[in-house]
C-alpha cells in the first residue's frame, strides 16, 4: 500500500515522521505549548496557502478561461476544485484561530494579545495582538462575508442572476482584504518573539 495515494495516507505520514523527529531524534518529553504552536503554524499554512491560491491562481484563471470563447471555460475549476479548496479553507481558519487561541491562552499571554499589550508584557502584546486582531478580522471575513457568497456563486444555495454579481463582488473584496491583511498579520506573528523587521 502506497500511503502517498491518498492526502488521509499523506497527512498520516507526516504526522509520523514529524513524531519520529520529536521524540526518536531528539528526545523530548511532551510539551503542550510547543504542540499548540506547531499546530497553529501548520493550520496557517493552510489556510494561507489556499488564501494564496485564490487570489493569485483561481481567480485570475477563471477571469482568463471566462475571456477564452473558444476555451473549455472554468465550469470545471467551479464545479470540482472551489468547492473542495473552499472547505479546506474555511476550516483551516478556524483550526488557525482556535490553535491560536489554545497557544496564547496556554502561555497566559491572550489577554495582553486582546488588549494590545495592556494586559501585560506591553511589546509582545501588542505585536502579537496585531496579528490576532488582523487574523480574527479575516476569520470573519472567511465565514460571513466569502462563504456565504461562494454558496451563491457555485449554485451551492439558490440564487438569481443578480445575486450572484452581487455575491461575486463581495466574495472578491472580502478575499482580496484577506489577502492584504495576510502580509501585516503575518509579520507580526513572525516577530513578535524577535522584533519587527523595520
Amino acid at each position: 500500500m502506497n500511503w502517498l495515494t491518498s492526502i488521509t495516507g499523506s497527512i498520516v505520514v507526516g504526522v509520523v515522521i514529524a513524531l519520529v523527529i520529536t521524540f526518536g531524534i531528539l528526545p523530548t518529553e511532551f510539551n503542550e505549548l510547543t504542540l499548540a504552536r506547531w499546530l497553529h503554524i501548520l493550520s496557517g499554512v493552510m489556510w494561507i496557502g489556499l488564501l494564496y491560491y485564490f487570489n493569485v491562481v483561481q481567480v485570475p484563471g477563471l477571469a482568463v478561461a471566462a475571456a477564452d470563447k473558444g476555451g473549455p471555460g472554468g465550469a470545471g475549476v467551479s464545479k470540482y476544485i472551489a468547492p473542495r479548496a473552499l472547505l479546506w479553507f474555511r476550516w483551516a481558519a478556524v483550526a488557525t484561530w482556535v490553535t491560536g487561541f489554545w497557544y496564547l491562552a496556554r502561555q497566559e499571554t491572550f489577554m495582553s494579545a486582546l488588549t494590545l499589550g495592556y494586559g501585560g508584557e506591553q511589546e509582545y502584546g501588542l505585536i502579537i495582538g496585531l496579528g490576532m486582531w488582523l487574523g480574527t478580522i479575516m476569520l470573519f471575513n472567511v465565514w460571513v462575508l466569502i462563504w456565504p457568497n461562494q454558496k451563491k456563486i457555485l449554485g451551492i444555495v439558490p440564487a438569481t442572476d443578480e445575486e450572484k454579481v452581487k455575491a461575486r463582488k463581495v466574495a472578491l473584496y472580502a478575499s482580496r482584504t484577506n489577502f492584504a491583511l495576510s502580509v501585516p498579520m503575518l509579520m507580526c506573528m513572525a516577530s513578535a518573539t524577535h522584533r519587527l523587521p523595520f
